[in-house]
């Protein structure tokens, strides 16, 4: 023990000597003493911990939560990365592992498998959506949490394990699957919705995403693609230099992308289209909503700085921070904030301020008098510090409660998995609906579902009411409190019935994605996609594409 200590103590040593010594770091004395004696005391007050405390600690845990604790008080993006998270960080660059290749979710006591990736060892297998998993390699998974299910489903191309299911319908069995090296798409789908409109959706902006989005492109330019969708939803980012090649499609070569600047001066950098562009023709829409940050907002600023693009959607999640990795000892690293980065226009779309939040509180929008107006190509209005403003408005709409529980409960899930025993085809995804009894049949199956919820109004109206009683109007207000509260009480029957329209798009589209996939699901989804029929609009009408990009 105490040559452990010993290394301890040097190693804190030469990391104080390099911090006050070190002529590259313009630190003040002081900074330098408040580091230096911070590293002792961690030393010490593990040192007492390990010696004293009732418990045995376990020191690689204990230590992981005070460096995560550290860390979250700089912002969400700085994060370390712990040698037996690594397979996690590379598929978030790569968007590839070693697996199966299906999703998994808990369900009870059990995960269940939700979506097979389609021609993926599991697929290949027989796995089908809904199979529970009792076992893995003989040990059972009851009562294990998905992500050491998923440990286990995970592991080196060509290795084999044994997975005992509970399929609904057909009872136990057990599959032997083969791993792979699986491939994450980061462009799930891309075809032609309409007269020579293309769509290409990007959900990721991993090593390929790049070469993925040309290759859809190519192809539906060989189908006679005129006009662009580029769908961004949901797509929270990766890496910036994928970013800059997919705007440098559509823009001229040496024109500026977007920039960085940070602390230090090897962090401020110029970012321009380094090769001649693909078309610097053909109208783009740019889909987006709250879910499209980073990367995805780098492309669809910088494409509306330049006047390139129409953006339609939502307001973005607006994420103006760059990450970078760095390799620590022990096979572990830290990706951590390093800079702030700017579109063309020369502003920073970041919304949170987390330089200023106090402890113990989260961060809170950057304050509107320090926001600025900058100006895009041809002069139009954007504003910094609040994500990318689409030029079209299409706002997202929120499902209600009930629909929510019906997601969360897995309800939704559960009847579709019967509802594939009893139908082993359906249409085609663009052309498949929903039948009126086939409704009134999951109506049913959902009222004999044991689950609760409230509503917002609900909430709402009961803090009222514990106002008027601190108050002493609650004699006063009683009946007519009952009486709202009927209208507002969570009513199974009712709600399901009053938020159908939303319910059958999401029934639809979970059923569809069981015959169909991945592809099937977003083909499918076309039907009431708001956002993507005002894109099809625009681009359809010439005069009023190029007036939004003219700021007429």
């Amino acid at each position: 023990m105490k040559s452990i200590w010993n290394n301890i103590r040097v190693s804190i040593l030469i990391c104080s000597l390099a911090v006050v010594m070190n002529p590259l770091i313009s630190r003040a004395q002081s900074d330098g003493f408040e580091v230096v004696k911070n590293l002792e005391l961690i030393d010490l007050i593990y040192r007492n911990l390990d010696m004293y405390y009732v418990d045995k600690p376990v020191p690689g845990k204990l230590m992981k939560a005070g460096i995560d604790a550290m860390l979250r008080e700089l912002d969400p993006y700085t994060v370390f990365i712990a040698e037996s998270n690594i397979e996690d960080y590379r598929l978030m660059t790569t968007g590839q592992y070693g697996g199966i290749g299906a999703l998994i979710r808990s369900s009870g006591d059990h995960v269940v498998i939700t979506e097979p990736y389609e021609n993926n060892p599991a697929f290949k297998a027989g796995v089908k959506a809904g199979d529970v998993i009792l076992a893995i390699d003989g040990v059972s998974m009851k009562d294990k949490p998905s992500d050491e299910v998923s440990a286990a489903l995970k592991g080196p191309k060509g290795s084999s394990i044994s997975v005992e299911v509970e399929r609904p319908g057909v009872g136990k069995k057990t599959i032997k699957i083969t791993r792979d090296e699986i491939k994450i798409p980061d462009v799930p789908y891309h075809g032609i919705v309409k007269d020579g409109i293309g769509y290409i959706k990007l959900t990721s902006f991993t090593q390929s995403a790049y070469a993925e989005v040309k290759k859809a492109y190519d192809e539906l330019k060989g189908q006679g693609m005129e006009k662009l969708i580029f769908d961004l939803r949901g797509n929270g980012g990766g890496l910036l230099i994928e970013s800059v090649k997919i705007v440098n499609m559509f823009v001229p070569k040496g024109q500026e992308v977007v920039s960085t600047k940070g602390r230090i001066q090897e962090e401020n950098r110029v970012y321009t289209a380094l090769d001649k562009p693909t078309d610097l023709e053909i109208p783009v829409a740019v889909l987006v909503d709250g879910g499209s940050a980073s990367a995805s907002e780098i492309v669809s600023g910088s494409l509306q700085d330049l006047d390139r693009a129409v953006i339609v959607g939502s307001t973005t999640f607006g994420k103006g921070l760059v990450q970078r990795t760095m390799d620590l000892k022990y096979g572990s690293k830290v990706k951590l904030t390093i800079a702030k980065y700017y579109t063309p226009s020369g502003r920073c779309i970041q919304k949170l301020d987390y330089a200023s939040r106090k402890e113990g509180e989260r961060a809170k929008e950057i304050d509107e008098t320090l926001l600025a107006t900058f100006t895009t190509k041809n002069g139009r209005e954007v504003m910094d510090g609040r994500g990318i403003e689409p030029d079209v408005k299409v706002e997202e709409e929120e499902y209600s409660r009930l629909t929510a529980m019906l997601v969360i409960e897995n309800v939704i899930f559960d009847f579709t998995t019967q509802f594939v025993i009893d139908n082993p085809t359906i249409a085609k995804p663009d052309q498949f609906e929903l039948a009126d009894e086939t409704y009134n049949a999951f109506k049913k199956f959902a009222l004999g579902k044991d689950f609760t919820y409230s509503t917002a109004s609900e909430e709402m109206l009961n803090r009222f009411m514990e106002v008027a009683e601190r108050e002493g109007y609650l004699d006063t207000t009683s009946a007519e409190y009952k009486s709202v509260y009927q209208l507002v009480h969570p009513s199974k029957e009712r709600d399901l019935d009053m938020f159908r329209e939303e319910i059958e798009e999401l029934l639809e589209n979970e059923i569809v994605s069981r015959y169909y996939y991945q592809n099937g699901r977003i083909i499918n989804s076309f039907k009431r996609d708001k956002a993507l029929v005002e894109a099809v609009k625009v681009l359809g009408d010439t005069e009023k594409y190029k007036a939004i990009l003219a700021g007429e």
